[in-house]
């Protein structure tokens, strides 16, 4: 287990590492350019690849994981919020254990994103591929497209704009023109209808080494963002929400795949991708749709201390 943490932590510390120290000589803009070409480029191409490998003779099955786990993150996170809301309308006002808590609608629905939206595509797929064997990738893949599509695209976007103070009327087209430009979806489907296509084996060992390139510049580009991080004033709700988000949804995970059968690597591969940090990609909606971003930027720094706590559990128990 030793030798697989070594594995899972190095390029984490490496990558996320280098972007703290150089988040405060980096300037927006290029932030800005780095997360557009990892959106354009550098997500979709890395799809495309783990695509062309990926086994779909599991039918709905993983799909039908990856949106059972949002909507248990879900459902969750509205108990929690309600047992806090208990809570404080129950305790001594003059409490010194008071939890100072703003019950905001635009609080309650970053908790919620905190919550539901995971860093798979990034975090996710880099800790599978270090963690488990290349059979069970196509799980790792199509959990991550499942939960970018369904998750960030689908239910997120909703979420945020129901609960967000923002004034910006978002059409449903508006909502299926933002799905279906989606460039990972379309890489996705590319790299499955080309599965049948030998390329040559230089092409396939630089399409494999641009994916390691990819990992590294979005772990890189983590740590940048990780750096501009300056508000914690929701330190108390956001580490509520980590605590939901990278402990007790993959423990639940895990326990219920263990009930249905699912065990070894495969099993580690649905705990590991429901305990993903807390996506970027929240941030993006906390703008769109003017949410609480200190919780959300909390939640972001405090998920990631949380996984790597929690990694040696989940190989201890789930591996």
């Amino acid at each position: 287990m030793i030798e697989s943490l070594i594995h899972a932590y190095t390029p984490l510390f490496l990558w996320i590492g280098i972007g703290l120290l150089g988040s405060r000589l980096t300037s927006d803009n290029f932030l800005k350019w780095l997360g557009n070409s990892l959106y354009w480029v550098g997500v979709p191409l890395q799809l495309l690849v783990l695509a062309r490998h990926t086994d779909l003779s599991h039918g709905f099955l993983i799909p039908g994981v990856a949106v059972a786990v949002l909507l248990l993150s879900l459902v969750l996170a509205l108990l929690i919020w309600q047992a806090i809301r208990w809570f404080r309308h129950h305790q001594q006002p003059a409490s010194e254990s008071s939890i100072d808590i703003p019950l905001m609608q635009a609080s309650l629905g970053s908790f919620i994103l905190a919550t539901i939206l995971g860093n798979t595509g990034f975090v996710g797929l880099t800790l599978t591929q270090v963690l488990t064997s290349p059979a069970n990738n196509d799980w790792a893949v199509l959990f991550s497209v499942t939960n970018n599509v369904i998750g960030t695209y689908g239910i997120a976007v909703l979420i945020a704009s129901y609960f967000g103070k923002s004034t910006i009327n978002q059409h449903w087209w508006t909502q299926l023109r933002d799905l279906i430009t989606v460039p990972s979806l379309w890489t996705f489907f590319l790299g499955l209808s080309t599965q049948f296509i030998q390329l040559p084996a230089v092409v396939e060992s630089g399409l494999e080494q641009a994916v390691w390139v990819v990992i590294a510049l979005a772990l890189l580009l983590v740590g940048l963002r990780l750096g501009t991080i300056t508000g914690w004033k929701s330190i108390k709700i956001a580490s509520i929400a980590s605590v939901l988000k990278v402990f007790i949804v993959p423990v639940l995970v895990g326990l219920i795949a263990t009930f249905f059968g699912v065990t070894g690597e495969q099993r580690l591969v649905l705990v590991l991708m429901s305990g993903t940090p807390t996506g970027l990609s929240v941030l993006i909606l906390a703008e769109v749709y003017d949410l609480d971003r200190n919780l959300l930027a909390s939640s972001i720094a405090l998920t990631f201390i949380g996984l790597f706590i929690a990694l040696p559990l989940w190989l201890l128990w789930f591996s």
